[in-house]
């Protein structure tokens, strides 16, 4: 894998540039000091991946992904953040021409772990067609940046209580709002009226007000009809439910992800709803797979990537028991009224469940109905 970092010697360390020169003869580190070096070097040949500091001398690093979107669409383009900057969003531009943002100082376990999940992608989704047909797109859905840092904090600060949970949602006043809609409807609360997000915190619990917000954030941006974001919600909060409980506990929160992002390929122009019946000629890629690739360029775990790029078709993946890829195939086709591959089932040996888990999902959906 080529990698090409651009920035001063005071951005990118001699210990980092040494980190990735270790990993061996298939990671091939190539360095730039400004934009016009680092367009020579893409101009003269392809590279897999290109880190930018966020100043540079004679470009700006939104201008600099710009130019390599165009010139080389197939090249991932990671931007570095000042740690500094915190929770706040990278800047409206940047988001649009950058696939992923990781924090300086840039630590070599952070970068390894984004190069690492970047090549494991690569390989579940080995299509020039797919990666160029993704990175030509121009404006992609911005990665849902409330979710992760709800998700950063959790994960690394053991005393964050409700109320900074709370302040973090209500930083977004739409979401907040939906939040609030959400958690009052029948299907996630049968009590008294919320009216607060720090109550809403306490009833739901942090895992599913994460979902909400996940859910309220990809969906709440794109240009959709009300009827066709709310209808693709409504599902995807659904399926999200359901693939829970088909779950052990330890692996219940990346099946309801999953299920949240698993049709955000149908968002993505030029891509092709592989629930419908191809017309002849239409090489356009497939929603599922495109949904996962854009996922895996946002940085989320690889369970869940593979798990959206084969819920359709559950027997291409890697994993042979019923896991995530599994439980999402299964929530989606009986929300949706869809086919279970139940060939798939009896290879798992969980073909047994399946009449407990369509009363899973009816039931869902009659609480669903009945609030409506």
């Amino acid at each position: 894998m080529r990698i090409l970092l651009v920035g001063d010697q005071a951005s990118l360390s001699a210990e980092l540039l040494e980190f990735i020169a270790d990993l061996g003869e298939e990671w091939q580190p190539l360095t730039a000091a400004d934009g016009q070096g680092a367009m020579s070097i893409v101009a003269g040949s392809p590279v897999d991946a290109v880190i930018v500091c966020p100043v540079l001398p004679d470009l700006t690093a939104t201008t600099l992904l710009g130019q390599i979107r165009t010139l080389r669409p197939e090249t991932i383009r990671i931007a570095l953040v000042e740690a500094s900057v915190g929770t706040r969003p990278p800047p409206a531009r940047l988001i649009g021409v950058a696939h992923r943002f990781l924090p300086m100082p840039l630590a070599p376990e952070v970068l390894l772990e984004a190069l690492t999940s970047l090549e494991e992608l690569r390989e579940l989704l080995d299509s020039e067609r797919l990666r160029s047909a993704i990175g030509r797109i121009e404006k992609l859905p911005s990665p849902p940046h409330l979710y992760l840092s709800l998700t950063q904090a959790l994960e690394h600060d053991d005393d964050t209580d409700t109320a900074d949970v709370a302040k973090l949602v209500a930083a977004d006043p739409a979401i907040a709002a939906k939040v609030l809609q959400l958690s009052n409807s029948a299907f996630f609360n049968s009590g008294r009226i919320i009216s607060d997000l720090r109550t809403a915190v306490t009833r739901l619990g942090l895992s599913t007000l994460r979902d909400l917000v996940l859910a309220s954030e990809v969906f709440s941006a794109q240009p959709l009809s009300g009827a066709e974001r709310n209808s693709l919600q409504q599902r995807a909060l659904l399926a999200s439910r359901l693939a829970a409980k088909l779950l052990p506990d330890s692996s219940a929160e990346l099946g309801a992800t999953a299920a949240l992002l698993a049709d955000i390929g149908l968002l993505l122009p030029g891509v092709r709803n592989e629930r419908v019946d191809a017309a002849d000629g239409d090489d356009r890629p497939g929603h599922a797979e495109a949904g996962a690739y854009l996922l895996g360029l946002w940085g989320l775990p690889m369970p869940i990537i593979e798990a959206v790029a084969f819920h359709l078709q559950p027997q291409r993946s890697n994993t042979r028991s019923f896991w995530v890829t599994g439980a999402l195939h299964v929530a989606l086709a009986l929300i949706n009224g869809d086919p279970v591959d139940e060939e798939y089932l009896q290879r798992a040996g969980v073909l047994n469940k399946l009449p407990q888990w369509r009363d899973h999902a009816n039931a869902l959906m009659g609480l669903v109905a009945a609030d409506a």
